[in-house]
C-alpha cells in the first residue's frame, strides 16, 4: 500500500500547484481532512480528521481496557471495534469538517475562534457541550454526534487561530469548557497585537505582550480573515496566500493550520499547536465518558455494537401467526446472545394498525422488549390497507444507523405519501427494510379465503400491484420482499435472525427478471467462517458450482456442497464447511422475479461516501449530502473496516455495479494515507458518475492471494439535483424556529415539489410545495417548525427533506437532526465549598489520616446530577442530609480503617444505611454516583466528607448538575485556606459569582465547629 501511495502523490503534485492557484477564499481552522493534505502538499499537518479519529480511537480503547481490567480480565487480545463504531466515528468527523464547507458557518468567525470573537466562540462551545450531553443523556446519539464533530472543530481552531502557542502555553486552555477556571484577557479592538511581517514564514510578529510569558501581562489575540469583519490597523492576520486580509496592516499572519509557509505564517508552531489540539479533544472525551457514564459513551460511538433487532408489526386481526413467529425468533436471537457478553445490542418495536401507529419501543433490556412482544394482540382490522410506511419511519428515527428492520404484515400501504421519507432514512442510516408478507400478491379480493377475519369494508378488487412500494423500499435499501404463508412465517424469520447475527457481511446481492438461467457469482476468501444464501422468489432450477468445479443441483438431489431448505416464498442455502475459498457460481431459473443475497461470517467489511473538491474555506474533500450528481466527477471514499494482526488483506478497486449485477465502472482506489488502527482508508475518482442506479463492490485480495470481494448493498440514484440544509437551529420550548435550505439545479429548468416531514410533528407545513428554478441555478427557501412547551430537553427532531423533478424520476434528499433546549440554559457549573478541615499527619503518613468536609450546591438552576471520586486514594462520603455532630467529629483515621473494610468485603462502591442517616461512600474508579436518584431535592446542598491516608494528599472530585455543566474540586489537606484565597468564580457567562464565602458560611452554619 506504501507503493500506492507514493504513485497517488507523484499524480496528485501535477494538478495540486494550479489548483491552488485558482482558490480565491481564505482559508480557516486546521486543514479539514486527509485531502487537503494533498492539495497543499503538506503531508506530515495533523488534520481536525486526523485529531479527532485519534482522540476517540485512544479514549474509547482506553475505556474499554479500563473496564476489561475492572472486571479482572487482562487478557491483551486485539480490541475488535466493529462498522458500526467507524461510521459513528465518521458522523463525528463530518459534522466536524462542515464546519469549513457549509455556507451558514465556513465565514463565521464565531465558529473558528476568528478576528478577536473569543468571548462569543466561548459561549458557542459551551452550548455544543450542552448540547452533547443532553443528547446523550437523551439516547439520541445521532444528534449527540453532530453536536460533538462541531464543538471539536471550534475547540481545535483555538489553538490554530490564537496566540495561545505563542504564550509559551504548554497545557490547554481550561477556562474554554470550565468557567471556574482562570481567564486570560482578550486585547481590545483599539489594541495592535501584530507587526508587519513582508515573508511567507512570519516569526516574531506578534508584539511583546502576546507572546509573553508572564501570567499577569498576557493578552488573547486570533487572526482576522478576509474582509469580514474588517481588519482593524495593527491587527494581526489570519495569514496564507488564501487570506486577503494579509495585505493590510500589520501584514502577515499567525495561523498554525498546517505545515506550509505557503498556507500557515506559523507552520513552525504546527505541531505545537496539533498537539494541544489533541490534549484538549481527548480532554473533552474523558470529560464526556465521566459525564454520561462509560456505557453510554460506548453506546454514543457504537463501540463493538451487534446490529439492533427491530420489529415493525402489523396487529390487525389476521396477524396472529405472524406476531407468535416473530416473538419466538426474538427469544431465540435473545438466547443466543446472552451467552456472548456484551452482545445484546438494541431492540425496537413499533405496532401498527389503521388508524393507530405506534408507540415505538425502544430499549436495551431483552426482557423489557419480550414483555412488550407479548403485550402485543391481534385485533380489530378494517379497510385492506394500513399505516406501514408511518411505522417504518418511526423504526428508522428510533434505530441506530447500519439496522436491519423486519415487517410483518398482510397489508398493503396506506400512507405512500411517505415513501420518499421513509426512502431517504432508511439510505441516511444505511438501513436494510426487509418484508415478511403472509398474503399472494395475485390474489384479488373476492378470491383469498382470510378476507373474512379481516372483514374489508371495500368490495372493489385488489390491484395486484399493490405491493410495489414494499418491493421498491427493499431493493433500494438492500433487503428483501418475501411473500409466504401463515404455515411457513415461523421458518422463513429464520432470516431474522441470520440478518442480525455479528459480523455478518455481505458478498453478493443481486435481482434478477430473466426468464431464462441467470449466472451470478461471489468470492469466499480466507477470513469468512460461514456462507448462507437466501433467494426470495419461486426457483424452478438452482445449481451451485464451487472454485473446483463441483457442481450440486440445489432442488432435485443432496450433495457436498451445501444443504437447501425451502418454504414459501424464499430459500435458505447453507455452504458445508470447510469453506472452499474462490469463486463460488449460482444459476437459477425462474418464471419471475428473484433477488440473491449472500452473507457470510467475518469481520473485514467497508462504508464509503461521496465527495466533491471544494475551496470555500478550506481545499478539502466535502461529503455530499443524500445521493452524487450524476454525469460529473467525484470523487469515492472508502473505508475499510475490521482489519487486524491476524486479518491482513489489500484493496486495489471498486465496482459500480447495475441493477442486475452488471458492471457499470471500475474505480481505481490508492491510500488516503489516513488509515488507523483496524481501519483501511482509500480514495479514487469516478469520472462520471453514472445516471443509472448501482452499488459498489470493493475488491482486493487476503493475506493468502485469495481475492477478496464485500458488497454495499443499497442502491445510489444519481441525481442532477442538490438539496442542502444551511442552518441548524435550537429548539426551544415555546418558540419557532426556521430551517433553511438550498436546492441546486445541475439539469435543464424546470419545476420541483419540495415535501418536509419529522417525526415530532413541529412542521407547520409539510408541502408540497412547488416551485420552478432556471438551468443550474439555485433556489433558497425555508421551512418553519414550533416546538411545544411541554418538550423534554435532549429530545431530537428528524427532519426529512425531499426534493422532487415533477416531470421525472430525479430526485434527492438530506436529513437534519434538531435538539430541543431549555428555554434558559444553565451554563453555571456547580459549586465546592470547604467548610471543615481534620488532619492528624505526621512523618509516619501511613498511620495518620486528614479529611475535608464539603457543601456542593449547583449555581444555576437544573440541579445536582452525579458526582464521583475521580482521583485519591481515600474514600468520598456522600450525607444524605446535614450530618450530626457524630459524623462530623469522628475520627479520621478510625473511620478510614471501617471503610476500608467496608471496601474488601463489599468493592469500591456502596451504599450506607442506618436507622436515622444514609450514607453513600465512593472510591476511585467508580462510576459517576447518580445524585438525582438518591436525594429528593437536588436544588439543596450536598453535604460530603472526603477521608485519606497522609500518604494520598491529593485528590480531585467531579460534579455535574443537570445541565451538563461540570465542576473539578481539587481536595487537599490545605483546603480552607486555599477556598479563603479564591472567593470569586466565574460563571458561564462570564460574571463573577461571590459563592466561596457564602458557602463557606452556610457550611460553619450547618457543620459542627473544631
Amino acid at each position: 500500500m506504501s507503493q500506492h501511495r507514493g504513485i497517488w502523490r507523484r499524480q496528485v503534485h501535477l494538478f495540486t500547484l494550479p489548483y491552488l492557484l485558482l482558490l480565491a477564499s481564505p482559508c480557516v481552522g486546521f486543514l479539514p481532512d486527509f485531502w487537503s493534505r494533498v492539495l497543499t502538499l503538506s503531508w506530515d499537518s495533523h488534520t481536525h480528521q486526523y485529531i479527532t479519529e485519534r482522540a476517540i480511537l485512544n479514549v474509547t480503547l482506553e475505556t474499554l481496557r479500563g473496564l476489561k481490567k475492572h472486571h479482572g480480565n487482562h487478557d491483551k487480545e486485539e480490541i475488535r471495534l466493529g462498522r458500526g463504531f467507524w461510521r459513528a466515528v465518521g458522523e463525528v468527523v463530518k459534522s466536524n469538517a462542515a464546519m469549513d464547507f457549509r455556507s451558514s458557518t465556513r465565514s463565521d468567525p464565531v465558529y473558528h475562534f476568528d478576528s478577536e470573537h473569543i468571548e462569543s466562540a466561548t459561549v458557542m462551545l459551551r452550548r455544543f457541550w450542552t448540547h452533547t450531553v443532553l443528547s446523550v443523556r437523551a439516547k439520541e446519539y445521532q444528534s449527540a454526534r453532530h453536536s460533538l464533530g462541531q464543538l471539536f472543530h471550534s475547540l481545535q481552531d483555538f489553538y490554530s487561530h490564537s496566540n495561545w502557542v505563542e504564550m509559551g502555553q504548554s497545557s490547554i486552555y481550561l477556562h474554554l469548557l470550565q468557567p471556574e477556571e482562570p481567564a486570560v484577557p482578550v486585547a481590545k479592538e483599539d489594541t495592535p497585537t501584530c507587526m508587519e511581517c513582508f515573508s511567507t514564514t512570519c516569526r516574531n510578529n506578534l508584539l511583546p505582550r502576546l507572546k509573553t510569558t508572564q501570567e499577569n501581562s498576557q493578552l488573547l489575540t486570533t487572526g482576522y480573515f478576509s474582509t469580514f469583519p474588517p481588519k482593524p490597523q495593527g491587527k494581526c492576520s489570519h495569514g496564507g496566500i488564501l487570506d486577503s486580509s494579509r495585505y493590510l496592516g500589520a501584514k502577515g499572519g499567525i495561523n498554525k493550520d498546517s505545515t506550509s509557509p505557503l498556507f500557515s505564517p506559523h507552520h513552525y508552531l504546527h505541531l505545537k499547536a496539533a498537539t494541544l489540539a489533541t490534549e484538549a479533544t481527548l480532554t473533552v472525551l474523558r470529560d464526556l465518558r465521566d459525564s454520561v457514564g462509560h456505557r453510554n459513551f460506548l453506546k454514543l460511538f457504537s463501540v463493538k455494537q451487534v446490529p439492533a433487532l427491530v420489529f415493525v408489526m402489523d396487529t390487525t386481526g389476521s396477524m396472529f401467526e405472524e406476531i407468535h413467529a416473530a416473538r419466538l425468533r426474538a427469544q431465540s436471537i435473545i438466547q443466543s446472545r446472552a451467552n456472548s457478553p456484551g452482545q445484546l445490542g438494541t431492540f425496537v418495536l413499533v405496532p401498527f394498525h389503521d388508524p393507530g401507529v405506534g408507540p415505538a419501543y425502544e430499549t436495551d433490556d431483552p426482557g423489557q422488549f419480550m414483555q412488550h412482544m407479548e403485550e402485543l394482540m391481534a385485533l380489530g382490522g378494517g379497510d385492506e390497507p394500513e399505516m406501514f410506511l408511518s411505522a417504518t419511519q418511526l423504526a428508522l428515527t428510533h434505530s441506530p444507523p447500519l439496522s436491519e428492520i423486519f415487517v410483518f404484515t398482510d397489508a398493503s400501504p396506506k400512507d405512500a405519501h411517505l415513501f420518499d421519507v421513509v426512502k431517504a432514512l432508511s439510505l441516511e442510516k444505511q438501513s436494510k427494510v426487509t418484508f415478511l408478507l403472509t398474503e399472494d400478491p395475485n390474489y384479488t379480493k373476492e378470491s383469498r379465503g382470510r378476507l373474512m377475519r379481516r372483514k374489508r369494508r371495500s368490495r372493489e378488487p385488489l390491484s395486484p400491484d399493490r405491493f410495489n412500494l414494499y418491493s421498491s423500499l427493499s431493493s433500494l435499501s438492500g433487503g428483501l420482499t418475501i411473500f409466504t404463508t401463515n404455515s411457513d412465517i415461523h421458518r422463513v424469520s429464520t432470516i431474522v435472525e441470520d440478518n442480525t447475527a455479528a459480523d455478518k457481511v455481505t458478498l453478493l446481492h443481486v435481482e434478477s427478471h430473466k426468464d431464462l438461467m441467470s449466472v451470478h457469482t461471489f468470492r469466499v476468501d480466507s477470513s469468512v467462517k460461514s456462507v448462507t444464501l437466501h433467494v426470495s422468489g419461486t426457483m424452478t432450477e438452482c445449481i451451485l458450482t464451487s472454485p473446483s468445479d463441483q457442481s450440486q443441483s440445489l432442488l432435485n438431489e443432496e450433495g457436498p456442497l451445501a444443504v437447501i431448505q425451502q418454504f414459501q416464498g424464499l430459500y435458505r442455502i447453507s455452504l458445508f464447511p470447510p469453506l472452499q475459498p474462490g469463486q463460488w457460481k449460482l444459476q437459477a431459473k425462474s418464471d419471475g422475479h428473484l433477488t440473491f443475497n449472500v452473507i457470510g461470517d467475518s469481520g473485514v467489511d467497508f462504508l464509503y461516501y461521496f465527495a466533491i473538491v471544494t475551496s470555500e474555506t478550506h481545499p478539502g474533500l466535502a461529503r455530499v449530502d443524500g445521493n452524487p450528481t450524476a454525469g460529473v466527477p467525484a470523487f469515492l471514499v472508502v473505508v475499510v473496516t475490521g482489519l487486524g494482526s491476524d486479518i491482513e488483506a489489500s484493496f486495489s478497486h471498486a465496482t459500480l455495479l447495475g441493477a442486475e449485477g452488471e458492471s457499470l465502472q471500475q474505480v481505481k482506489l490508492n491510500s488516503s494515507s489516513s488509515s488507523i488502527y483496524s481501519l483501511e482508508e482509500l480514495v479514487g475518482l469516478v469520472d462520471p458518475v453514472p445516471r443509472v442506479p448501482f452499488c459498489i463492490r470493493l475488491s482486493g485480495q487476503d493475506s493468502r492471494g485469495n481475492k477478496l470481494e464485500r458488497v454495499s448493498t443499497e442502491m445510489v440514484e444519481p441525481t442532477h439535483i442538490q438539496i442542502q440544509v444551511l442552518s441548524l437551529p435550537d429548539l426551544v420550548p415555546g418558540q419557532s424556529a426556521v430551517v433553511n435550505f438550498e436546492i441546486q439545479n445541475h439539469g435543464a429548468a424546470r419545476n420541483f415539489s419540495l415535501t418536509a416531514d419529522d417525526d415530532c410533528g413541529y412542521l407547520h407545513m409539510t408541502g408540497p410545495h412547488s416551485f420552478a428554478v432556471a438551468e443550474q441555478r439555485s433556489f433558497r427557501d425555508q421551512v418553519s417548525l414550533h416546538t411545544p412547551a411541554t418538550a423534554q430537553a435532549g429530545v431530537t427532531v428528524t427532519l426529512t427533506l425531499t426534493v422532487n423533478d415533477l416531470h421525472s424520476a430525479d430526485s434527492n434528499y438530506a436529513v437534519a437532526y434538531l435538539t430541543v433546549v431549555p428555554q434558559d440554559s444553565d451554563t453555571s457549573p456547580p459549586s465546592c465549598s470547604a467548610a471543615r478541615v481534620q488532619s492528624n499527619c505526621s512523618a509516619i503518613c501511613n498511620a495518620t489520616s486528614w479529611s475535608v468536609s464539603l457543601s456542593v450546591s449547583d449555581i444555576g438552576h437544573s440541579g445536582l446530577d452525579a458526582v464521583q471520586l475521580q482521583e485519591g486514594e481515600g474514600i468520598l462520603t456522600l450525607f444524605y442530609s446535614t450530618p450530626t455532630s457524630e459524623d462530623s467529629l469522628g475520627e479520621p483515621g478510625l473511620e478510614l480503617q471501617q471503610i476500608k473494610r467496608d471496601k474488601s468485603t463489599n468493592g469500591d462502591y456502596h451504599h450506607h444505611q442506618e436507622q436515622h442517616k444514609q450514607k453513600a461512600r465512593l472510591g476511585t474508579g467508580g462510576p459517576p454516583f447518580n445524585i438525582s436518584e438518591w436525594l429528593l431535592d437536588v436544588s439543596q446542598p450536598l453535604f460530603v466528607r472526603y477521608t485519606s491516608s497522609c500518604c494520598s494528599t491529593q485528590a480531585e472530585m467531579v460534579v455535574w448538575d443537570k445541565a451538563g455543566n461540570m465542576k473539578h474540586c481539587h481536595l487537599t489537606p490545605g483546603q480552607k485556606r486555599q477556598l479563603q484565597n479564591k472567593s470569586t468564580e466565574t460563571s458561564g457567562t462570564g460574571q463573577k459569582i461571590p459563592t466561596g464565602f457564602f458557602f463557606l458560611l452556610l457550611g460553619l452554619l450547618c457543620f459542627p465547629l473544631l
